[in-house]
This record gives structure tokens, C-alpha cells and sequence, in this order.
């Protein structure tokens, strides 16, 4: 069994949203984005994966296609294969979103960290 405590994944780019790995399997794929003040990610969207997107931390703006929703602390977004989302931190204090893909996306798709 593998365990994390996402607190001490959280960390911030002044230049870029940061984003971290989590867990990765066969079947299912998370990230952590950290979002300062006035960053944004994507668009982002896999033509294979569901979604779901979860507001840890701060408050941000969702958009899924051309519509859109502000999700507070613990708000939480399901975003459909093919379906190309934005997260923008919508307030002065930093953002933390918890993604989570299954299956994983592929790298070309923009959703995975560089790293993954």
C-alpha cells in the first residue's frame, strides 16, 4: 500500500502553476496543481480520460468547453473525456486542485505533469 500526505506536495511557482505527481497506476493517474495568484492551467483535456478535478485549497474559476463554475475549498468538478477544462485561481490566496484520470492520459493530451 502506497500513502501520502498531500501537504507535503504543495508547492508554488511564481513563474508557472507547479505541478506534482501524486500516484500512477495502469488504470488511474493524479497530479496536485498549485496555483499562485493569477495563474492558470490549461486548457487540458485527454480524449480517453474522465476527470475529476478537486479544490483542496483557495477558490478557482472551472471552465469545462464554454461553461463555467467557481469551485470553493472541497468543490469539485467531473470533466468528461474530450472535454477541455481551465483552472484559474479566482482569489489573491493561492490555489491547490487535486486531479485525478483514469485511465492515465496520455502525455501528448497536455493533461500529465512533464514529469509524468
Amino acid at each position: 500500500m502506497d500513502a501520502k500526505n498531500l501537504r507535503d506536495l504543495v508547492g508554488f511557482d511564481p513563474e508557472e502553476p507547479a505541478r506534482t505527481d501524486v500516484f500512477e497506476s495502469d488504470r488511474l493517474w493524479s497530479e496536485l496543481v498549485c496555483l499562485e495568484r493569477n495563474q492558470q492551467l490549461g486548457p487540458v483535456s485527454d480524449p480517453d480520460s474522465d476527470a475529476v478535478f478537486l479544490v483542496v485549497a483557495g477558490e478557482v474559476v472551472m471552465q469545462l468547453g464554454q461553461r463555467r463554475k467557481r469551485l470553493k475549498q472541497w468543490g469539485v468538478l467531473l470533466a468528461p473525456a474530450l472535454g477541455e477544462v481551465t483552472v484559474t485561481n479566482a482569489s489573491e490566496d493561492p490555489a491547490v486542485v487535486l486531479v485525478v484520470a483514469a485511465p492515465p492520459p496520455t502525455p501528448r493530451s497536455g493533461a500529465r505533469s512533464e514529469a509524468g
